[in-house]
Order: C-alpha cells, then sequence, then structure tokens
C-alpha cells in the first residue's frame, strides 16, 4: 500500500499581508495529481486543515474541492483535525463524508477504531488521533494530570488494545497532531505547552508500523516510523531553510518498507537579509533574491530614513523590516525585544518577578505561574471549540 503524508494546510491563512489562498489552491492540484501520478492508495492528512476555528468562506470552498477532487479520483483519504482546527465543525457530516471516501477523524473518544482499508497483503488499521487538548479530555482517558504524554499514551494504548484483537499480519497507521521529541519548531506554530511541557516521547507511538504526524511546520524524521510532513507552504520567515515536501511512504507485509520526499511548488523562495541599509541596496551577491519574499534586518546604530521605500526599489518583495542595532551586550540602550528574544512567557514572568522583588520565584512560586498559563490555553481553547 502506498500513502502519501501530509499535514497543516492552514487553509485561510495569509504571508504576513500576502493572501496565499492561490497558493494554497495551487497546492491541493499538486496533492491530487501526485495521488494520479504516483498511483497513490491513501492520503493522510494529519491536521491543522485550516488556520483558525472558523475559517473564511474561501478557505472553506477550497477544503470543499480538495474533497471533492480527492472524492473523484477513488482514492480513500483519512484526515484528522488539528490544535487549529475546530474538530466539532470540521467533524460535521463525517459519516456522509465517510461514504465517499473521506475519513474525517475528530472525536477523541474514536481514537481506538480504524478506517480499515485492505490491499494484496491484508488489511491496513489507519487511528486518527486528533489533537488532544489535555484539559479537555483528560476525564475521557482517565488521566490524574493533564499533560500531552499521560493523554497521548492512554489513546495510543486504545489503539494498541483495538490492533491486539486484528487478524494476525494486519498493519497499522497513526495520525497524531503533536509535539514529539526531537522534532524541530519553527515561529508559525500555536504554543501547545502545558506545565512548562509541551514535547511527547516518540516511544509512546511504539507498536505500530507508521506514525504520521502533524503539527510541526519543518518536515522531518523522528525515527524511520515517525515522521513529519510539515506544511506545504511558508507560514514565517522562520521556515527560509525549509524544503516544503510531502511523505511517499511504501507499505509491505511486513510494514513500513521505506519513504520518499515529494517537494510542493512554493510561490516564492524566502529570504532573510541582515545588515546596514547601504549594506543590503549596494550588496551584488544579494541581487538573487530580487523575486523572494524578503524579511530585511537593519543593523544601523540609527534608524534611516525611508528604510522600507528604498528596500523596496532592489526587493519589490520585502515584507518584513526589523530593526536589530548592533551593540555591545552591555550597553543599556540593547532593546526591550532583544533581551526578551528565545523566552517563553512563563519565563518571561518569572524574569518580571525577580526584577520587580530582587530575587527569582521559589519551586512554589513557579508552579502557580505554570498553572496559571495553563489555564488560560486552555480556557482559550474551550472557547474555541464552543465557537
Amino acid at each position: 500500500m502506498r500513502l502519501l503524508h501530509t499535514s497543516d494546510w492552514h487553509l485561510g491563512r495569509a504571508f504576513h499581508r500576502v493572501n496565499l489562498l492561490e497558493a494554497q489552491a495551487e497546492f491541493i492540484g499538486h496533492l491530487v495529481a501526485t495521488v494520479r501520478e504516483r498511483e497513490v492508495d491513501a492520503v493522510v492528512v494529519s491536521g491543522d486543515v485550516y488556520d483558525r476555528a472558523v475559517p473564511p468562506l474561501a478557505a472553506v470552498e477550497l477544503f470543499d474541492d480538495a474533497l471533492h477532487r480527492l472524492a473523484d479520483l477513488g482514492v480513500p483519504t483519512v484526515m484528522i483535525s488539528g490544535n487549529h482546527d475546530s474538530a466539532r465543525r470540521l467533524g460535521v457530516g463525517a459519516g456522509l463524508i465517510g461514504r465517499a471516501g473521506i475519513h474525517l477523524r475528530t472525536e477523541p473518544s474514536a481514537c481506538g477504531t480504524p478506517v480499515i482499508l485492505a490491499d494484496a497483503h491484508g488489511d491496513v488499521a489507519f487511528y486518527g488521533l486528533p489533537y488532544l487538548e489535555p484539559a479537555l479530555v483528560k476525564d475521557e482517558f482517565g488521566v490524574d494530570r493533564a499533560g500531552h504524554e499521560a493523554v497521548l499514551a492512554a489513546a495510543m494504548d486504545r489503539v494498541r488494545a483495538d490492533l491486539a484483537t486484528r487478524a494476525r499480519g494486519t498493519r497499522s497507521v497513526v495520525l497524531a497532531h503533536a509535539f514529539v521529541t526531537g522534532g524541530k519548531a519553527s515561529d508559525s506554530e500555536r504554543d501547545i505547552t502545558v506545565g512548562g511541557v509541551a514535547a511527547v516521547p516518540a516511544e509512546v507511538f511504539d507498536g505500530v508500523d507508521y506514525v504520521a504526524l502533524g503539527h510541526l511546520h519543518g518536515c522531518q524524521t523522528i525515527t524511520e516510523r515517525v515522521r513529519y510532513s510539515g506544511s506545504p507552504l511558508p507560514y514565517s520567515f522562520s521556515e527560509a531553510d525549509h524544503r516544503k515536501s510531502m511523505w511517499l511512504v511504501d507499505l509491505d507485509a511486513g510494514g513500513f518498507a521505506g519513504a520518499e520526499r515529494i517537494d510542493c511548488p512554493v510561490p516564492r523562495p524566502l529570504a532573510r537579509l541582515r545588515g546596514t541599509l547601504e549594506e543590503l541596496l549596494a550588496d551584488p551577491d544579494l541581487a538573487r533574491h530580487r523575486d523572494a519574499w524578503v524579511e530585511a534586518t537593519l543593523t544601523d546604530p540609527v534608524r534611516p530614513a525611508d528604510p522600507m521605500a528604498r528596500l523596496t526599489e532592489r526587493f519589490p518583495h520585502v515584507l518584513s523590516l526589523v530593526f536589530d542595532p548592533e551593540r555591545a551586550p552591555d550597553d543599556p540602550d540593547v532593546s526591550y525585544a532583544r533581551r526578551l528574544a528565545g523566552r517563553d512567557d512563563r519565563q518571561i514572568a518569572e524574569d518580571f518577578v525577580t526584577h520587580v522583588r530582587g530575587v527569582e520565584p521559589d519551586e512554589h512560586e513557579r508552579a502557580v505561574l505554570r498553572e496559571a498559563f495553563d489555564a488560560v490555553r486552555a480556557d482559550e481553547a474551550v472557547r474555541e471549540v464552543a465557537r
């Protein structure tokens, strides 16, 4: 059986001020063509179909077009909801859509109920683990502590329990939307940290033949059988070095047999340029970035006049302008943003306590801060689900 693994479409998302809907439509066309030309037997989409819980109408129409085109090919598709999706909205009509071979898995309670597809070697069981927000699903899975590892481990226990009842030789594929240890994040993923911990170990997924991951936007291999496809398009300049692609995965009678990267069409390359304004305008080596989407970081000690207008003359598609004057680390004028670089919200709060009080928070106070941030994020998740 040949699978095409993709995720994180984020339909409806823009790149800075650029509408990406046309590029997303081009990706859908590329996906359909790949399914047809490479004789794909099943498509798996590992969450974040949309960019937000209530997507714009144009994004919904593009999703509808994708479903019709995949159904017309007669190739089954298994799809889960991600942390950007509204699971309830995405799952509306799942039973009816399933009759067309599009299998939407958005209910945590159905983690142990697979979609069964067959090839010459027998059955392949596809288990869909939608994004599991710990605060919302801990009761469903009977875990005492609301953490990503606990709820994913409980979900995988259900997967393995069901798999044990299947015929000998049944192969298994798990779709999951999570941050797995060893994965490399970018700036465009929404934070899913709970209790100061976002990542779960890959060992949670032991016992299955292939794990099709979503959430991280870079295509990457955690283990041979545990992989992220990454997003098909770049959604932040931190993805400038990404090679956007999908995984073409083969299963044989023994399970996982190999994976091949299939490149995705990208509307423009990304370029992150750094230097003084005059350096960026004069350096002949930078001419190759004329057609790229550009993020320019200016290091001038004093902010120059009309920098965006001047940069646009050389780089017509410059989208982001950052000022980062080069100064000594102990310079009192080092920017506040620069001092905060690399710190998450909880760490910033702890630093603030230290600054105001002159002493770092103790373990109890750190725990209170973690719980407060977790509660706010969980409340936001609940409100999104209810929309």
